[in-house]
């Protein structure tokens, strides 16, 4: 066996020693998620009318599908984790979890029946939660640890790009041949970041060959490896980050006594397309700033983020019935997950062990996924129960709580002591 002091350099250092972070697989990878986003954007845009228009189901079989198709995808991001541990593993389920979803979600266009629609749909998203591991442990492969926050907000940047581009495009295929010929079409982004994604691991460092591990799931290997603070923090931010419909909701609802419920309606999407625009401009420059704080720099950028989020709830809570007032708790919003998402995968990436990074990224993401769940789900009875400002301020105040522990995560000791040097 070939000594490892005489194995070649298989490091992506080579390729961004200088402090490049731009390189082919990043770029690969952010095309990939623009696409995805892109294609995955247009049959859910369009799910509501393909159901209770196309097929005469009732608003509760959407929220039925929607719910499943969640619960599944944020299981599936859990195993996604285990497999993307082995480098070869997560490479193949990045390239069949991007295809599976285009081919799946765009198959809900020919869909002739509401049970088979739930099936394609949560079969898609299952598919998308199996990926999303894959993807951000490929993304820690193909660049060096130094600019891993400019590499992740780069990506959450074309991501957020995909959620803007995505709506619009839909809007203008229904107008041009309909519902049903719409979703279809989908299918083309949806390959093409398949594509992308090849374009990517060709550039990516060779996997080099290791034993292979019986598939499982390490939750207590990636607590204990210094990103146990950190990840309660997260989950106590996620449980109060609520689903941006609700953001839409609590717009419309203050806005239609003045304007009617259709204007009302185009005036909360546009302030929506407005938090899509902030997050994507945040995106980028988040991850600059986490790159260049030092070891800690990815949390204190978390912390700014879940700061903002605070300020737009307060602002939500106490909004009056005002476009332009309402624009800046969008705007803050927008600029705040802008930051904890890029924030989030550089911190874990900076943090995790090499070996369990796959599953660091998924028990991420299952606690992104339950959080926001629970999030909206609590947020929405406290609002039907009581009132939207006491929902938001509960939401702030998880916020708070978040801010505390993030506190503590920056203290601890893994914080300071990143992974980087071993990877």
């Amino acid at each position: 066996m070939t000594s490892p002091a005489t194995q070649p350099d298989t490091s992506p250092r080579v390729e961004a020693g200088s402090g490049r972070w731009l390189t082919r697989g990043v770029a690969g990878i952010g095309t990939a998620s623009l696409l995805a986003d892109v294609g995955h954007e247009i049959p859910t845009a369009l799910l509501p009318s393909l159901l209770t228009v196309t097929l005469g189901a009732p608003a509760a079989a959407l929220g039925l599908i929607e719910g499943v198709s969640d619960g599944l995808a944020g299981t599936a991001r859990l195993v996604g984790g285990a497999l993307a541990d082995d480098p070869h593993r997560r490479r193949r389920v990045a390239v069949g979890g991007y295809t599976s979803t285009a081919a799946l979600g765009a198959l809900t266009g020919a869909a002739t029946a509401v049970w088979q629609v739930g099936v394609l749909r949560a079969g898609a998203w299952a598919a998308r939660g199996l990926r999303v591991p894959a993807r951000n442990a490929l993304l820690a492969d193909v660049v060096a640890p130094t600019v891993y926050g400019r590499a992740y907000g780069f990506e959450r940047m074309m991501d957020n790009l995909g959620a803007i581009f995505g709506p619009l495009l839909a809007l203008g295929l229904v107008a041009a041949i309909g519902v049903r010929a719409a979703i279809g079409l989908s299918v083309i982004p949806g390959l093409l970041a398949a594509a992308a994604i090849v374009y990517a691991i060709h550039h990516a460092p060779k996997a080099e060959p290791r034993p292979r591990v019986p598939l499982r799931v390490r939750v207590r290997p990636v607590l204990v490896a210094g990103l146990g603070p950190l990840m309660a923090a997260v989950a106590a931010f996620e449980v109060g980050n609520v689903a941006a419909t609700l953001l839409i909701l609590r717009a419309t609802d203050l806005l239609r006594p003045g304007h009617g419920q259709e204007r009302a309606t185009q005036l909360a999407l546009a302030l929506y397309i407005l938090y899509n625009i902030a997050a994507t401009l945040a995106s980028l420059p988040a991850g600059r700033f986490a790159d260049r704080l030092g070891p800690h720099g990815a949390i204190r950028v978390l912390t700014v983020g879940v700061g903002l989020f605070a300020a737009a709830y307060a602002g939500f809570a106490f909004a009056g019935a005002n476009v332009a007032f309402l624009a800046l708790p969008f705007a803050a919003a927008g600029l705040a997950i802008g930051c904890v998402e890029t924030a989030q995968h550089t911190a874990v990436a900076s943090l995790a062990p090499p070996d369990i990074r796959g599953s660091a990224f998924g028990l991420l993401a299952t606690v992104q996924a339950a959080g926001n769940v629970a999030a909206s789900a609590i947020a929405g009875a406290i609002w039907t129960a009581v009132s939207a400002p006491a929902a938001f301020g509960y939401l702030a105040a998880w916020m708070l709580l978040a801010l505390g522990g993030l506190g503590y995560a920056g203290r601890s000791p893994g914080a300071g002591s990143p992974t980087r040097a071993r990877t």
